[in-house]
């Protein structure tokens, strides 16, 4: 890996030289690091927000959900070995319900089938392999793998998490990640670059989560669309490695394409901390190449799109939620915001980990409050729920007492996993439909994200005020300001948390394991069982016949948020991520019909029944040979990046879905299956979309990078609506739509 990255720094000087030549500028850290992966850096157009670029990322990490439709695709591809450095990390199938051991050997059992499928396939084609247990994936990364002024593409939408280490790291789909596993370059609109300059010093119970939770109150979850954030300014050095990782990971919350740190002493001190020496002295070496130029930071305004400031040393702890991350507040407007909306006061759950906040700074800080609540005799007034992001994490805060601590005051230390973060949360204390207030310390909220309820209110914060608030089990405290009652009757206030960022000792070695593949997998069966209920092999979608789409049908116009949790729901269903058939029967069944305003259920234009569930109607309408489309509202497949939100609608007949804008990352799924993701030219026009409606799209043999296309509504009077729409299609990506997927062009 050492030698890879040193060959890599070694082109610096000459590519960069010759960018900022052609450019006649200085250079910021993204434009640094997207431009000495570039295809053909000599003659490639990089204007930002309109150019697509061909890339070449350094490696390929994929978790196990995602990577079970991510191999399937690339074993279609023909290749015999990965081409880029590849790794699976097995962390989202575990369920989280009574605690680590029980849950872990629950996963083992379930998932066996799964786990030896991914095992098998990272064997036999050059791929390394995280066990279950071994950690969430970005922890992983970020403990191992990442590396300032590298490019990695992973196929979860948190991948950014790597951004703490001074790399863009980006979330993708499975489709990408085979193409670059195939060998071929990764297609991308080049970004926009966000500067947030960050001064002063964070102190008290400010911590660096409250940086993305401030961030994500200012620019929206929508406001980083095609965009990179870069952090500069004095205040980025007051701040952890592992800190930068939680601000960089929760980047994705803002719909940004990726965030990044300049490399740092902080960063070259976790190198070393994570048996990484001679990376940290390569990269002290390389610095200047590492950061930007400086002329960037001397006038921001003329290098960055956008310049957002933030005095951490006035930022106070913030509190975001329910129901989407950019609801920002700081802590101490809490308690007013939860009278005047009617949030539930009382706290049913805290939850504190993720690969968001599990680092071991994260668990020490949280552990010094639990620790000044012990010591008073104080315990948790909730149940109260502990995720480690990784063995060596587990492991150390075992070895040093935070665990013990935290056990303490009624914490359950769950699997080294997702768990609740991502659905994968067995709740027993509540029935579905209660309404409810969490307090974690996660990266997402959308409503049912955390156990499927979509009445549970889920609030964001730090670890160590998700801890305070767990011992005082009520959203109107305030732990800057307010007291508990001690054992003997006196009130109690905590002082500001404090924990070493890295462990003195070192990190304890984790168990779990890492499994390398041998140098030729070649004769290495592949396991998929022909009856399986959770895997199934692929078959090509078919190539685009080359005519009009006349009178589709209408599926859905959702209204409101439609997420790709909306789209294709996680919980429950994670378990048929390999088996394409299957888990299209969750199709569409959190989207909230505009028309009738219930979830998951709309109306059959064939039979001309209502209330039949959307996958129900699509199969219908796939048997009966129509095509449809889908409406969307703002953001269309805001969230994850599962594919399966795209995969799913396409393996189901649909031909185009028209929303008033997309996601990055789903608009791209949607293109690599061989649909039409197509955006009203007016806004306005959503609104005209009936109930009844079919639906043309007309011009398609003209399909061109930045024309309009012509879209018709006919509608059961009789009268028609013509509207256009624009789309971002590039001319390479329009032959992913004529060959009917991406994937069918590396097929040849």
């Amino acid at each position: 890996m050492i030698d890879a990255i040193q060959k890599l720094y070694s082109t610096f000087s000459e590519r960069l030289g010759m960018m900022r030549k052609r450019l006649a500028r200085d250079l910021t850290l993204a434009e640094k690091i997207l431009f000495t992966h570039l295809e053909k850096a000599e003659t490639a157009d990089v204007e930002r927000g309109k150019s697509y670029i061909d890339l070449r990322p350094d490696r390929v990490a994929m978790q196990d959900a995602t990577a079970q439709m991510a191999l399937l695709q690339f074993m279609q591809a023909g290749r015999k070995k990965v081409a880029v450095p590849s790794t699976v990390h097995c962390d989202h199938l575990i369920r989280a319900r009574v605690g680590a051991d029980a849950d872990m050997q629950v996963a083992l059992n379930e998932n066996n089938e799964v786990y030896q499928f991914l095992k098998s396939a990272a064997q036999k084609y050059g791929i390394g392999f995280w066990n279950p247990g071994a950690g969430i994936i970005h922890q992983v990364v970020l403990e191992n793998y990442a590396f300032p002024g590298g490019l990695i593409i992973g196929t979860d939408s948190h991948t950014p998490n790597g951004g703490g280490l001074g790399m863009l790291a980006i979330g993708v789909g499975g489709a990408d990640a085979a193409d670059v596993m195939a060998g071929l370059a990764w297609n991308v609109r080049m970004p926009s670059v966000v500067g947030v300059r960050l001064t002063g010093k964070p102190s008290g119970w400010t911590s660096p989560k409250d940086v993305i939770l401030k961030l994500a109150g200012i620019m929206t979850v929508k406001g980083g669309t095609g965009k990179i954030v870069e952090y500069f300014g004095p205040g980025v050095h007051s701040i952890s490695c592992t800190g930068k990782g939680t601000i960089t990971n929760m980047g994705a919350e803002l719909g940004a394409t990726t965030s990044v740190f300049p490399f740092d002493e902080r960063m070259a001190t976790y190198l070393r901390a994570t048996n990484r020496a001679a990376l940290a002295e390569l990269c002290e070496k390389f610095a200047a190449d590492l950061v930007a130029d400086p002329g960037v930071e001397n006038e921001p305004s003329k290098f960055y799109d956008e310049v957002i400031e933030i005095d951490l040393s006035k930022l106070e702890p913030h509190i975001v939620g329910p129901h989407t991350p950019d609801l920002a507040r700081p802590i101490s407007q809490l308690k007013e915001d939860a009278k005047k909306n009617g949030y539930p006061v009382e706290i049913r759950v805290s939850l504190i980990g993720s690969c968001t906040n599990s680092s071991y700074e994260d668990i020490g800080r949280a552990a010094h409050v639990a620790k000044q609540a012990l010591d008073h005799g104080i315990k948790a007034s909730t149940p109260f729920l502990i995720t480690p992001g990784s063995d060596q994490i587990h492991n150390t805060i075992q070895r040093d007492g935070q665990m013990e601590v935290l056990q303490g005051i009624g914490g359950t230390v769950l699997a080294n996993a997702c768990g609740p973060c991502i659905g994968q949360w067995q709740r027993d204390d509540i029935k579905k439909g209660d309404k409810n207030s969490i307090v974690t310390s996660f990266n997402r909220n959308f409503p049912a994200r955390n156990d499927a309820n979509p009445e549970t209110l889920a609030f964001i914060g730090s670890p160590e005020i998700v801890t305070a608030l767990a011992l005082a089990g009520r959203l109107d405290f305030n732990p800057l300001t307010d007291t508990l009652p001690g054992k003997d009757g006196k009130p109690v206030k905590l002082a500001p948390p404090e924990a070493p960022e890295l462990p003195s000792k070192g990190f304890a070695a984790g168990k779990a394991g890492f499994v390398d593949p041998p140098e030729d997998g070649s004769n290495i069966q592949v396991i998929v069982k022909p009856d399986s209920e959770r895997l199934q092999l692929l078959q090509p979608f078919p190539a685009w016949d080359g005519k009009d789409f006349e009178k589709l049908g209408l599926l859905l116009k959702a209204k409101g948020k439609c997420t790709t949790d909306h789209i294709s729901p996680a919980g429950p269903w994670l378990k048929y991520r390999g088996h394409l058939d299957k888990i299209s029967d969750n199709m569409f069944t959190g989207a909230i019909n505009a028309f009738s305003g219930e979830a998951g259920k709309g109306r059959d234009q064939l039979s001309g029944e209502t209330g039949i569930a959307f996958p129900k109607i699509a199969r219908h309408y796939k048997a009966e040979g129509l095509g449809w489309v889908a409406v969307g509202d703002e953001n269309y497949g805001e969230g994850s990046s599962r594919e399966h939100a795209a995969m799913e609608p396409r393996y189901l007949g649909c031909k185009a879905v028209l929303a008033r804008s997309f996601a990055r990352i789903h608009e791209t799924n949607l293109k690599k299956q061989g649909v039409l993701p197509l955006a009203f030219e007016n806004p306005a026009d959503y609104d005209k979309v009936q109930e009844s409606d079919r639906v043309s799209i007309v011009g398609l043999k003209d399909l061109a990078p930045g024309i309009s296309v012509k879209v018709v509504l006919h509608h059961a009077d009789g009268k028609e609506d013509a509207i256009c729409c624009r789309h971002s299609f590039s001319t390479e990506q329009i032959a992913w739509f004529k060959a009917g997927a991406a994937l069918n062009l590396m097929r040849g």
